[in-house]
């Protein structure tokens, strides 16, 4: 893969997704449906997924291409693939919270390589360079070329005093027992896949997930993570967490800056 026209593409594709579902938003109502699984879905989900698989087929028509909203996507046995949560976080878009993203990876041999988080209503756009390390850009964002791009990095932590960030909406007490085997110092909530970003940048130390994911809500901020020098590991033995499962179903896992001591189980 070029990874220099790879992420000129996804980046180019996250931006048009967002105005596409800032549209939306901006509506003074929009319909609201609920999936088999019991989570919602709304037409800023489903536009923003047709321009995304519509452009990566274009870009990249020998490539595998696994998304959300396209369950005939979700019985593939791929190992290298893009993977697409169109509108991560629709319960914060529903309730009009902005914590939503836009995410979009390209995972090689089972590992997130490169990927493109973007908070439309945040003004947040975090992306893995062609050599693989990550930066967040500031705006305005054009769609032809990046503006100011700054490195970001975890931050050595002090495991005496920890910056934790957990789930916004599915905080749970299985979650708070285990943060509270650590010496916490801040706290913060924060919805989708902002909270990887967050570690990626060192705005907080480690993100612990006692919940239900699938690979599409993690693998681009596991991505951006990852090129900031940090990790994602599975909640049981701690190794690495690995994409390409079956049915693209997460384990529990935590993310983190290798500083961080984890707790034992």
């Amino acid at each position: 893969m070029d990874f220099d026209s790879m992420m000129v593409t996804l980046r180019r594709l996250a931006l048009e997704a967002g105005d596409a579902i800032m549209e939306i938003y901006a509506a003074p109502d929009f319909d609201v449906r609920t999936k088999s699984d019991d989570s919602p879905v709304t037409e800023a989900d489903e536009a923003a997924d047709a321009l995304i698989s519509a452009g990566l087929q274009a870009a990249f028509p020998d490539a595998a291409v696994v998304t959300e909203e396209r369950s005939d996507t979700h019985d593939l046995d791929v190992t290298d693939f893009f993977i697409v949560d169109p509108l991560d976080g629709t319960k914060e878009f529903v309730q009009r919270r902005g914590d939503f993203t836009v995410n979009i990876a390209w995972v090689e041999g089972g590992i997130p390589v490169r990927g493109v988080v973007y908070a439309p209503a945040r003004g947040r756009l975090f992306w893995t360079a062609a050599d693989g390390t990550s930066v967040e850009e500031t705006g305005p964002f054009g769609k032809a070329a990046p503006g100011l791009c700054s490195p970001i990095a975890v931050a050595a932590p002090d495991n005496a005093a920890l910056r934790v960030v957990a789930s916004k909406s599915h905080r749970d007490q299985a979650t708070d027992d285990y943060i509270g085997r650590y010496s916490v110092a801040d706290m913060k909530s924060a919805g989708s896949s902002l909270k990887f970003c967050l570690v990626a940048t060192g705005e907080a130390d480690i993100y612990p997930r006692l919940g239900r994911t699938m690979e599409w809500d993690t693998a681009a901020g596991h991505a951006v993570l990852a090129g900031a020098g940090g990790t994602v590991v599975r909640f049981d033995d701690h190794r690495p967490l690995t994409y390409g499962k079956d049915g693209f179903a997460n384990p529990f896992f935590i993310a983190h800056s290798p500083g961080v001591t984890l707790a034992e189980i």
